[in-house]
């Protein structure tokens, strides 16, 4: 009579008495051993299910360094870092811009203790928070006020509620955009309150379209920055001074929108067309607003510029305390700015800078030798080589405009391009590689060189064979 395989599987309550899970015991919450040991057992269980004749002698031994390994992963936090080797500056799920060496200590000292977070410390009372960030906004932007909240789609939502609750809001269709995660601005603006008028054709409004929208129940017009796509052709839309002198005809704030929010001239790099919120004010404009995490290199942020007068009614708005920035992002942000007073400083310390900034000449030395040391490993790999490509900033940055890159292309005639890319997304570090034309690429523009010998050792270990 054959017997039943699943017999020899042990009880949950055998396998926690060995001797090698009570160490873990003693390591590890009760709950989580067990939990990891049916787990464990569940897996054996669907093996034999699938057919498999498993030996209990070896898959003992086996079963209790499963165990450990899994609570390994699971004593890992779910949130830590990669190495972004996709050479996307911005990535979103990456986390955007990387902070300032000084932003992170202010970060530190932030979190570890108390802050005069809203208390002038020379009269001993309160003050706002938003004082922080509006004492270098102003100076930065030569703008009369500033206030900041916890992304641009919310500030986007505050303005349009505080100034144009109940009343009408003037956009082209042009740029009726779309964000990151399906939030489009009809959308954002039926949140605020604010009603829409829409003016123009996708490709052409004219300033006469702006005009002859104008009623009584006019609140502003809003002008948004197509920072994600780009429209070609025959194309044709008002300056922004000019939709200045229009809305102020007809008493009208006129709100520009920038998205990114460069304090950088950009151009060194060949980047066009970026708009600047210090331009934007001079040219006009009564708020400009932009985000902290994309071309300021900062924390995640929405940034409002502008008239005093309005961003004092924003900060009145009842929405301001749920959308304000806590002390840590604060802290960092205010770091972020200062830095900016110093253009060649923020050059040298603002970590998106710095990598824009790297030469082709760089990028191909530093590649050499992290090909180099992969070659020379015991490695899957069969095809390594440094080439050249073109990649973009991201994070909804500068849309259709690239920077020269090099990568390191790889290859292995065991792994897939997709089993290979995961392999390095599970070492330790995780290697954030992009996959292109059936090769994995580990792209070095957004490799920091500090990290390319963790980079080299990652790889290995995820490409090292089960015989070495």
């Amino acid at each position: 009579m054959t017997q039943n395989p699943y017999r020899q599987l042990p009880a949950v309550h055998e396998v926690l008495s060995w001797p090698e899970v009570q160490a873990l015991l003693r390591e590890h919450v009760a709950d989580l051993v067990t939990e990891a040991v049916r787990q464990e057992i569940a897996a054996l269980r669907a093996r034999i299910r699938q057919g498999e004749a498993l030996h209990w002698d070896t898959e003992r031994a086996a079963l209790a360094l499963r165990i450990h390994h899994r609570l390994q992963q699971a004593d890992r936090p779910l949130l830590r870092p990669v190495i972004n080797a996709t050479g996307i500056l911005l990535h979103t799920n990456l986390g955007r811009a990387p902070l300032a060496a000084s932003a992170v200590e202010a970060v530190c000292e932030a979190a570890r203790g108390y802050v005069n977070l809203e208390m002038d410390l020379v009269t001993g009372e309160r003050s706002s928070r938003q004082d922080i960030v509006r004492h270098w906004l102003t100076r930065l932007l030569r703008a009369e006020s500033a206030t900041a909240v916890n992304n641009n789609a919310a500030a986007t939502v505050l303005v349009l509620r505080a100034l144009a609750q109940g009343r009408e809001v003037i956009v082209s269709r042009g740029e009726l955009v779309e964000i990151g995660g399906s939030f489009r601005l009809p959308e954002i603006m039926q949140a605020s309150g604010a009603s829409l008028r829409e003016v123009g054709t996708t490709n052409i409004t004219r300033l006469q379209d702006y005009a002859q929208a104008i009623t009584p129940q006019t609140a502003l017009i809003l002008r948004v920055h197509r920072s994600n796509f780009v429209i070609r052709g025959h194309t044709h839309k008002p300056s922004l001074a000019e939709l200045a002198q229009l809305a102020h005809q007809h008493g009208l704030w006129l709100i520009d929108d920038i998205g990114s929010g460069a304090l950088f001239d950009y151009s060194r790099w060949g980047f066009r067309e970026e708009p600047s919120p210090l331009e934007s004010l001079q040219l006009g404009a009564d708020l400009v607003l932009f985000s902290g995490d994309k071309l300021l290199g900062g924390p995640q942020a929405g940034i409002i510029a502008g008239r005093r007068e309005l961003v004092q009614r924003i900060e009145r708005d009842p929405l301001m305390r749920a959308l304000r920035l806590d002390k840590m992002t604060l802290a960092a942000l205010e770091a972020t700015l200062r830095l900016y007073l110093d253009p060649e400083r923020a050059l040298r310390e603002v970590p998106l800078l710095r990598l824009l900034n790297q030469s082709l000449e760089e990028l191909r030395r530093r590649a050499r030798t992290v090909a180099h040391d992969l070659r020379a490993g015991t490695t899957l790999l069969t095809h390594i080589e440094v080439r050249e490509d073109r990649v973009a900033v991201g994070g909804g940055s500068l849309p259709e405009q690239t920077l020269p890159t090099v990568v390191i292309a790889l290859k292995s005639d065991q792994l897939s391009d997709a089993q290979l890319a995961q392999r390095l997304r599970t070492a330790q570090p995780p290697v954030i590689p992009r996959i292109q034309d059936g090769l994995v690429l580990l792209d070095l523009r957004s490799v920091f060189p500090e990290q390319d010998a963790a980079l080299v050792k990652s790889v290995l270990c995820a490409c090292r064979s089960p015989s070495d």
